[in-house]
């Protein structure tokens, strides 16, 4: 995902083939609204969402209780409380990972809360990026492998995932790093593995929870300097963090607390109307 535009007939060609195979029908409020003249929908809306954990023998935990949530194209929004707040079950039902028990979700104009198993699966491959606190890479597959799956699975030719791969291996900095196994890197170069691996298909969405969770200070610095990076570019990120410093290197910030929003506030401006951003908040040195 280089700075620059693809120049000459092979590049472009190839990020074209790479755009048709991801490309999905438009909802009527997103891309095909827009080119009507109407306003675009928010990328993420979400209205009375409720989720309640029910174990057996223990008392349900009511983890989302009625919220309501608009993310706009090109945000980076930051979902911030303490642990068991509820931010990261917020996450999984925006991804899919889980579904509401009521309440009603929406990606770019299309109404996805009644979604199966399978509808979601192929969302995600073609339209939302999740990094994980704990990374998940598939440990027996190769760091080149693990970046390249997702593009395979929805239907990028090969050569095309190889080389959106290697292009942004180079951009994280892990070069040389292709054919190692996840067990043979650091927690910071793992998780920009992940980070790969979430960004090669190119999606509307970044989903993060608790990306800097497992990480020292140094590789924290490594991985909010890089969301910084791919936000200004206009990458949309939701992201949970118990972190408020981590928080901070968002332009909004939503407070959880007890399943329920306490409060949402832009934070001064994006970075693209002068704000340091990650940059500001973490001192961080290029």
């Amino acid at each position: 995902m280089s700075e620059r535009a693809p120049t000459g007939d092979r590049r472009t060609g190839r990020w074209a083939r790479v755009r048709a195979a991801l490309r999905t029908p438009s909802a009527p409020g997103g891309a095909q609204g827009a080119a009507a003249g109407r306003v675009p929908a928010p990328l993420v809306r979400a209205e009375q969402l409720v989720k309640t954990h029910r174990g057996e023998g223990t008392a349900p935990v009511h983890a989302v209780r009625g919220v309501d949530l608009t993310v706009e194209p090109g945000e980076f929004v930051a979902v911030t409380g303490p642990s068991g707040a509820g931010k990261s079950t917020l996450l999984h039902l925006v991804g899919g990972l889980q579904r509401p028990d009521s309440g009603g979700l929406w990606l770019d104009g299309e109404r996805v809360d009644a979604y199966g198993e399978a509808r979601w699966a192929l969302l995600r491959r073609r339209r939302i990026g999740i990094v994980f606190q704990f990374f998940n890479l598939v440990s027996n597959l190769t760091v080149a492998d693990n970046v390249e799956l997702p593009a395979l699975l929805a239907g990028v030719p090969a050569g095309d995932a190889r080389a959106s791969r290697a292009e942004l291996l180079a951009e994280l900095g892990l070069e040389g790093r292709e054919r190692s196994m996840p067990g043979e890197l650091s927690g910071g170069e793992q998780q920009r593995v992940a980070l790969a691996r979430a960004l090669v298909n190119h999606p509307a969405l970044l989903l993060a929870d608790e990306p800097a969770g497992s990480l020292d200070s140094k590789g924290t610095r490594e991985v909010l300097r890089l969301l910084g990076r791919f936000h200004e570019r206009g990458q949309t990120i939701l992201m949970v963090t118990h972190d408020a410093r981590t928080a901070s290197a968002a332009d909004r910030v939503i407070s959880f607390f007890d399943g329920q929003v306490a409060d949402d506030a832009p934070l001064g401006g994006s970075r693209r109307e002068g704000r340091r951003g990650v940059s500001g908040v973490l001192e961080l040195k290029e």
